[in-house]
């Protein structure tokens, strides 16, 4: 019996046309083989797996061809059958993982002054180039700037930090991105249809997240799927294959933090403790969850029709604001990687659910639709807020401490607006507003809001800045808040554990916001997306800055 051929091979793209998820590098190469602009030295790079050293091999081809040089070589011409099956003489392959000496690159670049066999051009490729010594490097270099006009390099690499600028330099560079999950899927479904295999959409989905962006690690891990179900494919032979979570189990452990049903959490954690799931991967997906909630919040858009639990998705964001799952994915990113630390895996993970259950907000508010009441807003989640200021029976002022709705609640006594009613929770604009400078207002702007009384706030200070809790430095916030508030308040500050969303943390957050919003910009500009496009220039996006 013929052995088959593994996919990955067997599936090998042999043209750009069949290429999947590199659309701008094959518009480049397309144009320049088109115009016949050719450049002497390419390095693509990028991640494993998502078409390096293909695009390399078809651009030999192209390169090649005997119907002359062309961005559709035809593919049944002896140079390119040659080249497919990998005995093209005037092709060279190295690897520089395990050909990283100077005596190897020299010998490499004394066979390329000679003229090619039989082809048009003698094509070098070099994979894992950055993996090459400095001396290899540097006999590189003379070839690299005065190449004979019958030979060209294809560099390709998955940490271009490692090459030398002076290399870099006389390249032509291509950045290779990780290939999206609906395409990756898309191919697996394409494949499964042409080898008859049938597939159900879940585990297609799951496949294709497990890949990470690789189309030839989505092809092997098909490969085993196929030979672990016996060559038919179900989603509990994927998840068993995968050790994949149950996404049921993580849909239930949001439902129960809806309701801040923590028995109902522990419950669920119980279960997947028995099953022996891996929670550093529970984690991982509750993350990815989370990021599906906030797009369906934001972007409901992104959100395809097709994906997986999509009404699920959407009633389960609609039972918390946008500041909640800010907050949520912080806490099991963090989580997960505390996970190390833990006395154990179960005690890891059930921490970060206690943790979610302890920063839940008071009174979460309930949804009456599929969005939720216009009428319901909150403030942050993490800061307390001043709902409203009364009389006591001794006619004393007290400040009730209550759950942000965005509207002021009646009080029996009604007073005048004064400084403090303004407050409303948002200690971030406050801090703008105090007349502090200097340490005094990095402290302030690193203290997240514990809890307001009648006259005292409490202050909770991250670990890590700990050291700005010297008595001046607190005696002049207490000035400048009393100041503020017009009258005397006390304050008291504690170090802890705080939710990330302190004034610094906010204005941070802000700037990288503008920042992203810039690049941007700049990158869907139709002028900067046709030379990127069209002349091969590269963007320099550290040198981009908001225009303030």
């Amino acid at each position: 019996m013929v052995p088959t051929q593994v996919l990955a091979r067997k599936w090998r793209p042999r043209s750009f046309s069949e290429l999947t998820g590199q659309d701008h590098v094959v518009r480049a190469l397309t144009n320049a083989l088109e115009q016949k602009r050719l450049h002497h030295a390419y390095l693509f790079t990028g991640t494993r797996g998502i078409g390096k050293t293909t695009i390399a091999r078809i651009l030999a081809k192209a390169l090649n061809c005997q119907t002359g040089i062309t961005s559709t070589p035809c593919g049944v011409c002896s140079a390119c059958i040659e080249i497919d099956s990998g005995r093209f003489v005037d092709l060279i392959e190295m690897d520089a993982a395990s050909n990283t000496q100077v005596d190897k690159m020299r010998e490499l670049l004394e066979n390329a002054l000679y003229a090619p066999t039989s082809a048009r051009y003698k094509i070098y490729i070099i994979d894992e180039v950055h993996m090459l010594s400095k001396s290899a490097f540097n006999a590189m270099l003379k070839t690299l700037e005065e190449p004979p006009e019958h030979v060209k390099f294809v560099l390709a690499t998955t940490d271009p930090q490692k090459i030398p600028v002076t290399v870099l330099s006389r390249c032509l560079q291509f950045n290779l991105k990780q290939i999206p999950l609906p395409l990756i899927a898309a191919h697996l479904k394409h494949v499964l249809e042409q080898e008859k295999i049938s597939c159900d959409a879940t585990s297609l989905q799951l496949l294709a997240r497990s890949a990470q962006g690789s189309m030839r690690d989505a092809l092997s891990i098909l490969d085993q799927a196929i030979a672990f179900g016996e060559g038919a494919i179900d989603e509990a032979g994927v998840r068993d294959m995968l050790g994949t979570i149950d996404q049921g189990y993580l849909y239930d452990l949001v439902d129960a933090l809806s309701r801040k049903d923590g028995a109902r959490m522990l419950a669920v954690a119980d279960a997947m403790e028995t099953r022996s799931l891996s929670f550093d991967a529970a984690l991982q997906d509750l993350a990815t969850l989370l990021h599906r909630f906030a797009l369906a919040q934001i972007v409901p858009s992104a959100i395809g029709e097709d994906t997986l639990e999509r009404e699920r998705i959407f009633a389960l964001a609609n039972t918390f604001t946008p500041e909640d799952i800010q907050l949520f994915y912080q806490i099991v990113i963090h989580g997960r990687s505390d996970l190390a630390q833990a006395p154990d895996e179960y005690a890891g993970f059930t921490m970060t659910l206690m943790r979610l259950l302890a920063f839940m907000p008071e009174g979460m508010p309930k949804t009456t639709g599929p969005k939720h009441d216009k009428e319901i807003k909150r403030s942050s989640p993490s800061i307390p807020t001043v709902a409203k200021i009364s009389d006591t029976t001794e006619g004393l002022e007290t400040i009730e401490i209550g759950e942000a709705t965005g509207a002021k609640e009646e009080a029996n006594t009604v007073k005048p607006a004064s400084p403090i009613s303004l407050f409303e929770g948002d200690w971030a604009a406050v801090v703008n507003q105090l007349k502090l400078n200097g340490m005094p207002k990095m402290l302030a702007q690193r203290c997240e809001v514990k809890s307001v009384h009648a006259n005292e706030i409490e202050f909770c200070v991250p670990a890590e800045h700990k050291h700005l809790l010297e008595k001046r430095h607190q005696e002049k916030m207490s000035v400048a808040l009393s100041e503020y508030l017009g009258r005397p308040v006390r304050l008291k500050f504690s170090v802890g554990i705080v939710t990330g969303m302190n004034p610094a943390e906010l204005e941070n957050l802000e700037k990288q916001q503008k920042q992203s919003q810039a690049i941007a910009a700049i990158e869907t500009d139709p002028f900067v997306r046709e030379l990127v496009e069209n002349f091969d220039a590269k963007l320099i996006v550290s040198s981009i800055k908001p225009i303030r």
